[in-house]
């Protein structure tokens, strides 16, 4: 961040000019307006599912409890790779609207998907499942006595729905939200392929086409300060607001069984997302794949993926690695200095990585030159670019932006391990390090294994820095699916996209079992009570 912010400070005013003169309020503008349709479409689609699936009973519900988090293993650059070729004119829907009418192609009106409406539509189908997971352990936690109570006072369903369990719920929903959102700002692929104008577009245009490396800094900070201002909103919105179970005994509420209308609408508003979100765009990409000239097992598609595998290894095992140390650094010495640097890890969740890629490239090619010019002037000797284009640089931005979801997934397993673990184990002798890799790594093998594949699945999903800071000919499934898309040959970019989401299927399946465990508990719960009762 300081990086960027001096980079930026280093450009002249001729620059930040220019930008504002021609495209600051265009990139402003399009930028909102992602943010507030991807805001409001996840909060509908992300609430509304998860009320239906914990609240009422109808045919199918613990299909769709688990189901409707599937689309998360789509990247959003994949889902619009998908549907151009579905949608856009030489596509499967609008061939068959003009053999089935005989009408020309200035003859109808048909939505462009490739428009600001059509990114928003696109990262709302992959990015709802963060409102849905978050909402629905809301409503899970929910007791049912102020429910019960709002009912006893003459409500009704939806009427205790919005004045009781919407209210208790909003920090989990305004959280899933927000994170949408950032993860909307970060997104290079979608926009990029859909010919959108946006701050993450701009920093690679800047940086690459024009070769204008203080406008992508200048434009790189806006977009951090973006960043980090809906980061302390994250923060402040889930620290601020509070809510208690009523009572002493917790309960809870009783689902709701719907009948006739109100029954297939549940099962239509629960099917559309799953079906447009995953099912859909996975037929698409298999059909896709199919009429390719793409050979997955030839010698270069072997080298994309072996390339994605050693990246995402190799970072997932750094990012990891180094969430542990962060994690056990708090739980030995819980300080405001410990603490303050696990804070400060976390913030990397929300800059793009663009804005990342920059932040590295910056000191590091101002290193490499300093090095050059030395050896030269001494020795009379060049070193070129000792870090720039390297993969360890390039490690070291997976670190920064992908280091908040292993920590938050190591700090949930250490807080599972009593103190007394710790007590024991220094009385036998164990030093912290000896501790750590004895006692608490064996006891975490599960987090430990989920925090590697989260963080190995968001790598290989990840694009705007990977496409930035990739060593020379050193390309990765989403480089090649991102490539062949710009070249608009669809049905090549569909091979790689397809193998990018099959590994991407691998958390949203033990995401999918663990909620399945636990509603399964609930409900044999709630079955020895009815029992009892």
């Amino acid at each position: 961040m300081v990086a960027v912010a001096l980079a930026a400070a280093t450009g002249s005013l001729e620059t930040i000019q220019h930008l504002a003169e021609t495209v600051l309020f265009r990139y402003t503008m399009t930028t909102l307006a992602l943010m507030l349709l991807v805001a409001v479409f996840t909060a509908i689609i992300g609430t509304g599912t998860a009320w239906l699936v914990t609240m009422t009973k109808f045919p199918g519900v613990r299909f769709f409890e688990v189901a409707l988090a599937l689309p998360f293993a789509f990247p959003a650059y994949v889902m619009g790779y998908a549907y151009t070729d579905f949608l856009d004119h030489p596509g499967a829907v609008q061939t068959t609207l003009r053999s089935l009418t005989g009408w020309g192609p200035r003859d109808y009106w048909f939505p462009e998907i490739r428009s600001v409406e059509g990114a928003a539509i696109m990262l709302t189908l992959v990015l709802y499942p963060y409102v849905y997971l978050l909402a629905r352990a809301a409503f899970l936690q929910e007791s049912a006595t102020a429910n019960i109570a709002a009912r006893s006072m003459g409500r009704n369903a939806w009427s205790a729905f919005f004045a009781v369990s919407l209210p208790m719920a909003r920090p989990a929903i305004a959280g899933g939200v927000l994170l949408a959102v950032m993860e909307t700002i970060a997104d290079f692929g979608t926009v990029s392929y859909f010919g959108i104008q946006t701050f993450a577009t701009g920093i690679y245009t800047s940086w690459f086409s024009l070769a204008d490396r203080a406008g992508a800094a200048q434009l790189a900070l806006c977009l951090l300060s973006f960043a980090l201002f809906l980061a302390i909103l994250e923060r402040t919105q889930r620290g601020a607001a509070r809510n208690y179970h009523a009572g002493k005994r917790f309960e809870r509420v009783p689902p709701v069984a719907l009948f006739g209308w109100h029954r297939i609408g549940a099962i239509v508003a629960c099917a559309a997302p799953v079906f447009f979100g995953f099912v859909l765009p996975l037929v698409l990409l298999f059909e896709m794949g199919l009429g390719s000239e793409q050979d997955l097992f030839s010698d270069r598609y072997l080298g994309f993926i072996q390339n994605s595998i050693i990246l995402a290894s190799v970072a997932s095992i750094v990012t990891v690695g180094s969430a542990f140390l962060l994690s056990f650094n708090v739980r030995l010495n819980p300080s405001k200095t410990s603490m303050f640097a696990a804070h400060v890890s976390r913030i990397g969740y929300a800059v793009p990585g663009g804005v990342i890629a920059v932040g590295l490239l910056v000191p590091f090619a101002l290193l490499d030159n300093t090095i050059d010019a030395y050896m030269r002037s001494t020795f009379g000797i060049r070193t070129g670019l000792l870090f720039t284009g390297t993969i360890a640089v390039l490690i070291m931005a997976y670190a920064v932006r992908f280091m908040a979801a292993a920590l938050n997934t190591v700090d949930a397993g250490m807080t599972t391990i009593n103190p007394s673990t710790d007590a024991v184990a220094r009385t036998l002798g164990r030093s912290p390090l000896q501790m750590l890799w004895s006692v608490h790594i064996p006891i975490l093998r599960p987090t430990v294994l989920t925090a590697l594949l989260v963080v190995f699945v968001d790598v290989m999903k990840e694009l705007p820095a990977t496409l930035i800071m990739r060593p020379f000919n050193f390309d990765t499934l989403a480089v090649q699916a991102y490539r062949l898309a710009s070249d608009e040959r669809l049905e090549g970019a569909a091979v790689p996209s397809l193998v990018i989401v099959m590994v991407g299927l691998l958390p949203v399946i033990i995401v999918c079992k663990t909620l399945a465990r636990k509603n399964t508990s609930s409900r044999s719960a709630q079955a020895d009570t009815s029992h009892l009762a």
